[in-house]
């Protein structure tokens, strides 16, 4: 076995990329960082009725968006099937491996006598020993791998410690279908193999495959990678994960507006931990993961964990950093199309001299977008309820004088010049900074929360300031 560490990723082609499914290859990903190794990615098509093209491409989009780069070319299973094949006839010839041909009716009585005696179903060994000759005439057999028949075959799992499995309840379980369709079983050991993978990362519901496998790689004389099963990821009430906890597909984070940055930190730490750190970069992460410091019991997903963790992301990211991520996703926002299609020079510069204040409201790149819409807003603006209700009243009256003060600034326009204005207005008329904030901030946004008002007074400028107040005074 090579000193380098070699790990895979090898999802089903059957959906989308799930969140449990990016865990997993974010540990593999990390694990090969973190030892200077590489990772490969192998897509597991054998199953045709299911697996589909575009949920290749969708699982390839979204490993690309995570950031989790894999070395050299994907593999796909399906086309290594001559390779498969070969090694179960293999297996026959070292007399490791034999041609079963029990009919289906015969497994199914099989199954019926098990279950009537409380055990789980087992194929009863009937061709185990038989010769071949003795076949139905015409009859296409299937390979069955002979498994050891006492003892136990152990599993030294770096996670989960040694797991131990009475050979008894093994079996000899079929490596080559029939039709010479090889088994998922078979095909995931002879891939790993031929792929030179050092150490296997998956979810612990492989644990008992693994045992099975385990059967087949000794058959061969073939070095076992070391293993290691990491526990799946439960919703926050304790049940396994589904759709209504989160289950959803990397793409729905995405329109969702979190950073991917943010998504690994928080999928790193469900299950695995350093220290009492919460907050990681990936360099972080890449430097402080081991696989055996992950935990062996369920990690529970909660949507409220990731967007506060999310809004720190953003608030520490660089604002020209966070600028070019968020134009990256506006494609995939609800409404984000819109602005990206008014996003010019001057909005652009005017976006990213509003992030500061933007970034300390917002958890998600949806929320930023939601308090930068003002920038993007056409005169007149739509004004919102709770914005209207702060221009009710006497509020008018104040924007009036509001108004007249603003136009009296005769440097340049800036927030803090706008802010003595504004001031200087209130204090002589004997308002409170606030009765005069509100309706501005109402005025000029179109809502009644948004960044300090007289940053956006500097953002939208003296002209576009001055037409949005009289707007709302005449």
């Amino acid at each position: 076995m090579s000193d380098k560490v070699v790990t895979r990723f090898a999802p089903s082609p059957t959906g989308f990329l799930h969140i449990g499914g990016a865990r997993t290859a974010l540990f593999n990903w990390l694990y090969s960082k973190h030892t200077g190794g590489k990772m490969l990615l192998r897509i597991e098509d054998t199953d045709r009725g299911r697996s589909t093209d575009a949920a290749t491409a969708a699982i390839l989009d979204g490993l690309s968006w995570l950031g989790l780069t894999w070395d050299g070319e994907p593999v796909s299973q399906f086309e290594r099937a001559p390779r498969h094949r070969a090694v179960a006839e293999e297996l026959v010839r070292l007399g490791k491996a034999y041609y079963c041909y029990a009919t289906p009716a015969e497994l199914e009585a099989m199954r019926e006598s098990a279950r009537a005696k409380g055990l789980p179903p087992r194929y009863d060994g009937r061709w185990r020993d038989r010769d071949p000759s003795e076949a139905p005439a015409g009859a296409k057999g299937a390979i069955r791998i002979k498994a050891p028949a006492d003892g136990e075959t152990v599993v030294h799992d770096l996670v989960q410690g040694d797991v131990r499995f009475p050979n008894k309840d093994l079996d000899d379980f079929i490596i080559l279908r029939s039709d010479g369709n090889p088994t998922y079983m078979h095909a995931v050991v002879v891939d790993d193999h031929d792929m030179g993978i050092t150490h296997i990362i998956r979810g612990d519901d492989h644990l008992t495959n693994a045992a099975r496998q385990m059967v087949i790689y000794r058959a061969m004389g073939w070095d076992v990678p070391a293993m290691s099963h990491i526990p799946l990821i439960h919703g926050a009430d304790g049940a396994k994960l589904s759709k209504r906890h989160g289950a959803l597909g990397v793409e729905a984070y995405r329109a969702m507006g979190y950073l991917p940055e943010a998504l690994l930190n928080y999928l790193a730490r469900l299950g695995w931990s350093h220290g009492d750190d919460e907050i990681m970069s990936i360099a972080d992460m890449i430097a402080w993961f081991d696989i055996g410091d992950v935990n062996k019991g369920a990690a529970r997903f909660d949507f409220a964990k990731l967007e506060a963790l999310n809004g720190v992301h953003m608030r520490r990211m660089n604002d020209a950093e966070l600028l070019d991520i968020f134009i990256a996703t506006l494609p995939y926002l609800e409404g984000g199309p819109a602005i990206a299609a008014r996003l010019d020079d001057t909005r652009k510069a005017q976006l990213l001299a509003a992030l500061p204040g933007l970034k300390e409201r917002a958890k998600t790149l949806v929320e930023l977008a939601d308090g930068a819409a003002f920038l993007f807003a056409e005169r007149p603006l739509p004004i919102d309820e709770k914005a209207a209700a702060l221009l009710g009243g006497g509020a008018r009256e104040i924007l009036r004088g509001a108004h007249v003060a603003l136009k009296t600034i005769s440097g340049d326009w800036t927030a803090e010049a706008a802010e003595a204005a504004i001031r200087e207005y209130a204090l002589a008329g004997g308002h409170k900074l606030g009765a005069v904030a509100q309706p501005l901030r109402a005025a000029l946004t179109g809502k009644s929360t948004s960044p300090g008002v007289f940053d956006v007074l500097a953002v939208l400028g003296r002209e576009e300031s001055l037409a949005r107040v009289a707007d709302q005074i005449d």
